[in-house]
């Protein structure tokens, strides 16, 4: 694939946050979906939720401003919007599982043709033996979207016919961004909305396990 211009992380979460709409309340996973927040189109107010306890975070801070008693759920530094607010994450999971989150950007290790997601282990023995707050939002996010490469480091396919890792939650993604396409989750494959420069048809399928349409 030498020849396909692959997005980077940041320009995967600059497409993503170009998909936001205004005036949306947002759930970013840990991982590369934090770095959603810092691509925001100039104008638009999204509000920023973590499972931690902030509800209106905005970007990374400059060195200088950084303050480590405010992160993220991933115990990154974010800023504070003006508005900005924090309380008990017994309260943050309210927010979530009472249906308030309007999106969640999630990673995961694999999704599903049927819109299916593993993201928290792969069952290996040395993996982190907890879901966290993904569970919750898989189930309360009104929309799931998941931010991911497109194959493993290998080149195995993390898109596939029907998850193999224990999972995270059923029937649930929507979209998916990868580092070559931006794909729909039909039911029953892969629907292509947006491809890397140099990439062709034939070469998805290759790299997806499951089947793709334009």
């Amino acid at each position: 694939m030498s020849e396909v211009k692959r997005w980077t992380p940041d320009e995967i979460a600059a497409r993503i946050a170009r998909d936001i709409p205004d005036g949306s309340y947002v759930n970013l996973g840990i991982g590369q979906p934090e770095k959603v927040a810092n691509h925001i189109p100039e104008g638009r107010e999204i509000i920023f939720h973590t499972e931690n306890g902030i509800l209106g975070f905005g970007p990374t801070p400059a060195e200088e401003n950084i303050d480590y008693d405010l992160i993220n759920a991933g115990k990154k530094p974010v800023s504070l919007l003006k508005g900005g607010s924090f309380f008990h994450h017994a309260d943050s999971f309210a927010m979530i599982r009472g249906g308030h989150i309007d999106l969640c950007v999630l990673g995961a290790y694999q999704v599903a043709a049927n819109g299916d997601v593993a993201n928290w282990s792969t069952g290996a023995a040395d993996d982190v033996p907890g879901v966290g707050g993904a569970m919750d939002l898989a189930a309360g996010a009104k929309r799931i979207v998941v931010m991911m490469t497109h194959t493993t480091k290998q080149g195995g396919h993390k898109l596939v016919d029907a998850i193999t890792y224990p999972a995270t939650a059923r029937g649930v993604v929507q979209r998916v961004y990868t580092d070559i396409a931006v794909l729909d989750v039909t039911g029953d494959g892969f629907r292509v909305v947006e491809m890397a420069d140099g990439l062709s048809m034939e070469e998805l399928q290759a790299r997806t396990g499951a089947p793709v349409t334009g």
